[in-house]
């Protein structure tokens, strides 16, 4: 059973103008957080460096009609150097 919370908050806390799940949708919308394991953090220590190895991963599965959407937002396909 759930308790009721009302007398918990304090005085000055006031909530009752408050619109509950207000930025929901928006948050939902807009996060696409992925936890990466300890170990894989360590090889791939920031978000540029795990999309590059993502994008090369894909350029080995994908099909070849579908490849044209591996290249980085704003960089046209084919573009990127090799190293």
């Amino acid at each position: 059973m759930r308790k009721n919370r009302r007398n918990d908050f304090r005085a000055e806390y006031d909530f009752s103008g408050g619109v509950r799940g207000k930025y929901a949708r928006r948050y939902a919308k807009g996060t696409n957080i992925v936890r990466l394991d300890p170990d894989v953090s360590e090889v791939f220590p920031d978000a540029r460096a795990v999309n590059r190895a993502l994008r090369s991963l894909l350029k080995i599965a994908l099909p070849l009609g579908k490849r044209h959407s591996v290249s980085a937002p704003g960089e046209p396909s084919g573009s990127r150097k090799r190293a």
